[in-house]
């Protein structure tokens, strides 16, 4: 017999009440809450359970009218929240610990992926990272500031390797000594449609700490709306639980808002995230999706601090909260 804490009765309670009060004020039909969350890139696999959840109305279960606008290379998804356009973003741990280290209100309430799906692509003969050698890797600006000095302290990686990375697999495909960066679901199938196949390594697997895909809002909301907060991090998480199970409702509002995005890259993108166990690998698989812990993060931070990304008395603390981790695991 499981035993329910006084805290988690209140939460149900104050949910039940919630959902009377919504019930009561709409002649008999929730007052759904207006949720509007930005994503980090054009529509794809790894947003799949966010739109899983609109399409088949989990949101809408849980009270929540959900708005899913895409990001992109233009959109600064943090800047739209704090400004109150966005409810939720797509967050980064790196990101979130140094915006609250300059004094910003943001805080992130789960992780989509356990796993940040970051990772290097080679050529064939290149069987791990160690083997990268002197070899040259194309990298963007913002790898500075996340993996790239993890890379050096831990792989022994140069700054004189580094290159810049244009968002074309031209070179790669190219030159066979050339290595750069990936998305464990991108660019692998890209570079296979240019006829390589190649290694791909994710530094998770590594041991590069960060989650990934955050759920990331203000600091306000999550103190004058904390049950909006927790029924969207639980509908998100059975969003999440539903795409891994059959994606197809979700894939189709995918493609309605990036018609460019195929049934086949769709696919290639879902098989990918389940290979490595992006989404439901590590401690979701027993503590449920979206799991997030203190020690993870403080690792996170200790590699921060280490690499000189963020000041040693940055109270990281204040970038996280456990508080709306389903009481429930929504296991996978």
């Amino acid at each position: 017999m499981r035993v329910i804490s006084k805290s988690g009765f209140s939460r149900r309670l104050g949910a039940a009440v919630l959902a009377v009060v919504g019930l009561a004020g709409s002649g008999g039909a929730w007052a759904l809450d207006k949720v509007t969350l930005g994503t980090s890139w054009y529509a794809q696999a790894e947003h799949g359970g966010f739109y899983q959840a609109q399409a088949t109305g989990i949101y809408e279960k849980h009270g929540l009218d959900v708005t899913i606008k895409m990001g992109g290379p233009q959109v600064n998804g943090l800047q739209l929240l704090l400004a109150g356009q966005y409810d939720f973003t797509m967050g980064y741990p790196l990101r979130n610990i140094n915006a609250v280290g300059e004094g910003l209100p943001v805080v992130s309430v789960a992780a989509s992926f356990q796993k940040d799906p970051q990772g290097l692509i080679a050529h064939p003969q290149v069987k791990d990272l160690q083997s990268v050698g002197d070899r040259t890797v194309l990298i963007s600006t913002s790898a500075r500031s996340t993996y790239w000095p993890w890379l050096q302290a831990e792989y022994g990686f140069k700054d004189s390797q580094a290159k810049p990375y244009t968002f074309s697999l031209g070179p790669f495909l190219a030159d066979k000594e050339l290595v750069q960066q990936a998305y464990v679901s991108s660019e692998p199938f890209a570079a296979e449609k240019g006829g390589v196949k190649p290694n791909f390594f994710l530094f998770a697997d590594y041991g590069y700490p960060p989650y990934g895909a955050t759920l990331e809002t203000r600091r306000a909301l999550v103190e004058e709306k904390p049950e909006m907060v927790r029924r969207f991090v639980q509908a998100t998480m059975e969003g999440w639980k539903s795409y891994l199970e059959d994606p197809a409702p979700g894939n189709a509002l995918i493609q309605k808002d990036n018609p460019e995005m195929t049934d086949e890259q769709l696919a290639y993108g879902l098989a990918k995230l389940k290979e490595y166990g992006i989404i439901a690998g590590g401690d979701a698989a027993e503590k449920g999706l979206g799991y997030m812990s203190d020690a993870r993060w403080e690792k996170t931070f200790d590699f921060m601090v280490k690499a000189g990304l963020v000041s040693d008395d940055v109270d990281y603390k204040e970038a996280y909260t456990l508080e709306f981790l389903p009481e429930e695991p929504v296991l996978p």
